[in-house]
């Protein structure tokens, strides 16, 4: 597992309306170091020319400096469109240092209309990113995205690029050299291409995938790691563009060791969704800076913009197909039981508190006529069930959780404990049949332990008018308010209110979460169990549901002052769907959680598995926060 964080400096390269060459945008950055000191290679972008057509910008590439990694103040051209195979523009740098020569490989346009056929990769080579010493047209056919391994393979030169970008399906590809002049040379080339199959990596996930080369390979301890574009539903009105990442064998980069297990990052902050080209985010660069890795990309065609995170959870998760909860090898630790109607459609989705030593898990029940209400079971190891009531403690007694006279598809769903002073709230999903509300009930701790199950009662929180769930209280005042979350939608909302009696329903929907289109979580999401609070922030579990219909689990990071702000997100989840009573059920492909528990360093997780059973998942607190941080 582990967090992929934009940097607050976002994006670090914008266009400059004072250099008439990056007047329009500069982005697609490739950085590297020259004296010690940072440089970006980017593509440049002009405004038209009235004099060669009035839609006709051009790119050239150009180079900045910084001191800092941060600031890049000193921009000057280093490639200019002069020679035949380019001179209708030099797009997309990737910049490797090999030997003493840096090696800009870029797309060369040689002809317009843009085509197949004028479409190729050309280098530029320099010795100190200020003057280019020579270049080459390097392809022959098609190609884009060239990136050199920094240092030789097996005594070769070694690069990838991607072949076949204009002409479809494109592929990223292997190619080695015995010497430089071979990159430039047409008939290795065209040898090449004769066994081109021989070269491909398989990378697209679906039919209607592209993939394009994105950043020069970085070296790790693990293997190679390449960054790469990937786009979902290519040249559909649901495209998606993503970033993903490759771990190739060291010794032999043909052989993939590894792969992010989905899409790593994908458009969601402003600068990413508006520009030239909307809702784009394109690798273009990577380097190793400390303990992170960091990610250069492209955003809408106009900015440059870097985001982080830590080498080592991401080499990890790509190795590793292990998550940071492990289920219990007991589940399903709660199932219907024989005989008990009220419970027969299944026992699922169970709020978790724990009081004087024990574990109270309050279930929501389905019963065979598919209504809902809420079961108690006991656990003092967490595992293991110890006690069970025969009878539910809490039905549908208000209109909004009853059906009047039906006798079916109705009730109380989906609960949610916190303790605040001396009393429990649960908040849940009422449900008459026709609009789910939140909902939400007390009794005090006393009376709840002694089995005095005397609910206050029950208030619908959110208006009659809208369709409203998982909801959950922050169990302290912030700013002298109770936060609570609930989810309109698509999208984790929150609101204040001023007293815990509800007598006035919830009426904002300020955003928290939303779903990241192309992601595990691309559908929907919303919270899971309440928050927890630790000296770093609230840690926030949630659901997210793919557009396949798989419900998963992530984690956030919420500020300890302002909740509303979002401090960190996993980029993948931290428990996903594997077992058989996971796969399967009522509703297949689910883990659902609503309750956890702490106990020192162990987080217990209670989940409903495919909407028919309860399991537990343990992971250690530490672990997820420091991933977070």
């Amino acid at each position: 597992m582990y967090t992929v964080k934009r940097s607050e400096h976002n994006p670090i390269l914008s266009p400059l309306r004072e250099h008439a060459w990056e007047s329009a945008a500069s982005f697609n950055a490739s950085p590297t170091i020259y004296r010690k000191k940072k440089y970006l290679v980017y593509r440049a972008l002009s405004e038209p020319d009235p004099l060669i057509g009035p839609y006709m910008r051009t790119s050239q590439i150009g180079v900045a400096s910084s001191k800092d990694g941060i600031f890049y103040n000193e921009r000057a051209l280093l490639v200019q469109n002069d020679a035949d195979f380019d001179k209708y523009g030099c797009e997309d740098p990737r910049v490797t240092k090999f030997g003493d020569t840096y090696y800009v490989f870029y797309t060369a346009l040689g002809g317009f209309p843009f085509g197949p056929d004028n479409i190729k990769v050309a280098v530029a080579l320099t010795k100190d990113l200020k003057k280019v010493d020579e270049k080459h047209l390097v392809t022959p056919f098609n190609a884009k995205a060239m990136a050199l391994f920094p240092e030789a393979i097996n005594g070769k030169m070694a690069a990838m690029l991607t072949v076949n970008t204009d002409r479809k399906p494109a592929d990223v590809c292997y190619v080695e050299f015995d010497k430089p002049e071979d990159i430039w040379s047409e008939e290795r080339w065209n040898a090449w291409y004769a066994n081109l199959d021989s070269h491909k990596y398989s990378l697209k996930r679906a039919e209607h995938d592209h993939v394009e080369l994105g950043a020069a390979p970085i070296k790790t301890d693990k293997g190679w790691l390449v960054l790469y574009s990937h786009i979902q539903n290519y040249d559909q009105p649901n495209t998606v563009f993503g970033i993903e990442a490759l771990l190739l064998d060291i010794n032999n980069p043909r052989q993939v060791i590894g792969r992010t297990k989905g899409t790593m990052l994908v458009p969601e902050d402003f600068y990413e969704k508006i520009g030239m080209v909307r809702n784009i985010v394109f690798p273009s660069g990577a380097a190793i800076e400390g303990n992170d890795l960091e990610i250069y990309y492209g955003v809408s065609d106009t900015h440059t913009a870097v985001a982080t995170v830590n080498l080592a959870n991401l080499l990890k998760s790509m190795t590793d197909t292990d998550q940071c909860m492990t289920r219990f090898a007991g589940n399903p630790i709660i199932s219907p039981r024989p005989g008990m109607a009220w419970e027969a459609g299944g026992t699922l989705n169970a709020a978790a508190i724990e009081l004087e030593g024990k574990i109270y898990l309050i279930y929501r029940s389905v019963s065979d006529q598919n209504v809902s209400t809420m079961g108690l079971a006991i656990t003092t190891d967490g595992f293991t069930i110890d006690e069970r009531l025969d009878k539910p403690i809490y039905s549908g007694r208000e209109p909004f959780e009853t059906r009047g006279g039906e006798m079916s598809n109705f009730g109380v769903e989906d609960p949610r404990i916190m303790e605040i002073g001396d009393r429990l709230y649960v908040t849940y999903t009422g449900y008459n049949g026709e609009r789910p509300r939140v909902a939400v009930i007390s009794i005090k701790t006393q009376d709840f332990l002694k089995r005095k199950f005397n609910w206050s009662k029950a208030e619908a929180i959110s208006p009659d008018y809208i369709d409203d769930k998982d909801a959950a209280i922050i169990p302290e005042k912030i700013d002298g308010k109770y936060m609570v979350f609930h989810r309109i939608g698509l999208n984790v909302c929150a609101d204040f209110v001023d007293s815990l009696d509800f007598k006035h329903p919830i009426t904002k929907c300020i955003e928290i979460l939303e779903p990241r289109p192309g992601m595990w979580d691309g559908a929907k999401v919303g919270i899971a169990s309440p928050p927890i609070k630790t000296k770093k922030g609230w840690l926030m579990f949630y659901h997210g549901i793919s557009n396949k219909k798989t419900y998963r689990v992530g984690a956030v990071l919420l500020d300890l002052k302002n909740p509303t702000e979002v401090l960190a997100r996993t980029t993948t989840p931290i428990f996903e769907p594997k077992a058989e009573y996971e796969m399967s059920g009522v509703v297949p492909h689910v883990v659902f959680p609503c309750g956890t528990v702490v106990r020192k360093d162990k987080i217990f997780m209670y989940y409903g598995a495919g909407d028919s059973v309860l399991g537990v998942a343990t992971g250690s607190l530490a672990e997820i926060l420091d991933i977070l941080s």
